[in-house]
C-alpha cells in the first residue's frame, strides 16, 4: 500500500469555533462521537479554493457556477455510469430541506409518507411539518444483516399513500442496499403510484470493497420518473458547514412540483458553499479514497470492540462512517447517558425510533476512537 499523502490522524482542537459537536460537551472531559460530521479537515484543494475565493473579498448574490454543475454531471457518470441531464439539479441550502421540501411537493395535506425505521430524524418529522401522515416499517436483523419484510412494507401502504423516503445508503444502519433490495422499492412505488425520495448523501463513503452504490432512479425509466435524489458533498468531504446540496429530479412535471414547493423559503446556496463543493468534486478523489481506507480501519476497530463488549453488540457496517449498536441486552435503561458519564457522547437510539440503541460516529482520529471505546468498555465493567 503507498503511503498516505494525507493526515488523518492528528487530532485537532475544535474548541472556540462554535462546533455544534463538540460545544455540546464545553468543559467536559467528554470525547463528543454523535453528529454526524468527521474530526478531519476537509481536503486541501477544498481549503486552498476557500482561500483564493475569500481573497477576493466580494460575496455577492451567486448564481450555480456552471464549472460546477458539468463537475456533478461528470460525478455521477463516473460513479454510477448515471447519465443526467444539467436541468435535472435543483440546488439546495441543506438536505434536510430537500427532505422537507420533498414532503409538500408530493401529494395533499393528510396523505402518507412512507419510510423504513430507525432512520436519520428528518425523516419522520419532514412527514407532521408538511400536514403529511408518517407511516414507519422497522426494519429486522435478519442474518446479522439489517433489512424489511417485502410483506410488512407492502401492508403498509395505504389508499392515501403518496411518498416513500428512501435512505441509501442507510442512516444509521449503515447498509448498502442491493440492487435486489432496490428493485423491491421500485416496483412497490410503480404499483401504488408512489413518488420516491431518496437521500443519497453517503453514496461517497462505501467502506466494502464488494459493494458499490446504486442510485434507485437509475434501475429503469420508470423509476428515474418517479424519483427524487437528495445529494450533497457534505458527508464526504466534511462540509456540511457550508450548506451546499442539490435534488436530481428528470421528470419535469415532478420537477415542477419541487420548485413550486420551494417558493420564495428556500434560500439560494451561499457562494463559499459552491466554492467548497466544486473543489470537492474537481479535485478532492484522491482524499476521499484516502478517508474510505482509513474509515473502514475505523470500522474494522469499532466492530471489533463492541462486538466485544457485554452486552452491546453491532451488525457489520457496509457504509458511512457511524456503527449502529444494540445495548438492549446490558440492560442498561438509557445507554446514551450512561456513556456520557462515562465520558463518550453518542446519539440516542430513541431519537431515530430505536431506543436501547446508540449511535457512534467513528469519523475522527482513531486514537481519539480507541480511548473512547476504552472509556466504553471500562464503564461496562464497573471501573
Amino acid at each position: 500500500m503507498s503511503e498516505s499523502r494525507f493526515d488523518f490522524d492528528t487530532i485537532i482542537d475544535r474548541s472556540n469555533t462554535a462546533s455544534e459537536k463538540w460545544d455540546k460537551y464545553r468543559g467536559r472531559a467528554i470525547i463528543p462521537l454523535w453528529v454526524a460530521d468527521m474530526d478531519f479537515r476537509s481536503p486541501p484543494a477544498v481549503i486552498e479554493a476557500l482561500h483564493e475565493r475569500v481573497s477576493h473579498g466580494i460575496f455577492g448574490y451567486t448564481r450555480t457556477p456552471e464549472a460546477l454543475v458539468e463537475a456533478v454531471v461528470a460525478m455521477l457518470a463516473g460513479e454510477s455510469g448515471w447519465g443526467v441531464g444539467e436541468e435535472w439539479l435543483v440546488w439546495l441550502p441543506g438536505l434536510v430541506c430537500g427532505l422537507n421540501v420533498a414532503c409538500r411537493a408530493v401529494g395533499e395535506p393528510d396523505d402518507g409518507v412512507l419510510t423504513l425505521t430507525p432512520v436519520y430524524p428528518p425523516f419522520m418529522s419532514a412527514p407532521p411539518l408538511s400536514r403529511r401522515s408518517l407511516i414507519k416499517v422497522p426494519l429486522r436483523l435478519s442474518s446479522g444483516r439489517w433489512q424489511w419484510d417485502p410483506a410488512e412494507l407492502e401492508r403498509a401502504v395505504t389508499p392515501r399513500t403518496r411518498l416513500l423516503l428512501l435512505c441509501n445508503p442507510h442512516n444509521p444502519v449503515g447498509r448498502v442496499w442491493s440492487e435486489a433490495e432496490l428493485t423491491q422499492i421500485a416496483e412497490l412505488a410503480e404499483r401504488h403510484d408512489l413518488v420516491i425520495c431518496s437521500d443519497e448523501i453517503h453514496s461517497g463513503l462505501i467502506l466494502d470493497e464488494d459493494k458499490h452504490h446504486i442510485p434507485i432512479a437509475t434501475l429503469a425509466p420508470e423509476t428515474a420518473r418517479r424519483t427524487i435524489t437528495l445529494q450533497a458533498p457534505s458527508k464526504t468531504f466534511n462540509i456540511p458547514g457550508l450548506g451546499c446540496s442539490f435534488a436530481l429530479i428528470s421528470d419535469p412535471g415532478l420537477r415542477r412540483a419541487f420548485r413550486k414547493a420551494m417558493g420564495r423559503i428556500v434560500p439560494h446556496v451561499n457562494a463559499l458553499g459552491y466554492t467548497a463543493a466544486l473543489a470537492a468534486y474537481r479535485e478532492g478523489e484522491e482524499w476521499r479514497r484516502e478517508l474510505v481506507a482509513y474509515l473502514a480501519a475505523n470500522r474494522d476497530l469499532v466492530t471489533e470492540e463492541i462486538n466485544g463488549m457485554p452486552g452491546l453488540s453491532m451488525a457489520p457496517v457496509e457504509a458511512t462512517y457511524l456503527a449502529w449498536i444494540d445495548a438492549r441486552p446490558s440492560g442498561i435503561e438509557n445507554p446514551a447517558r450512561f456513556f456520557e458519564d462515562a465520558g463518550v457522547g453518542l446519539s440516542a437510539g430513541a431519537d431515530f425510533d430505536a431506543p436501547g440503541f446508540v449511535r457512534l460516529n467513528f469519523g475522527c482520529p482513531r486514537r481519539l476512537l480507541a480511548e473512547a471505546l476504552g472509556r466504553m468498555r471500562a464503564a461496562l465493567a464497573g471501573g
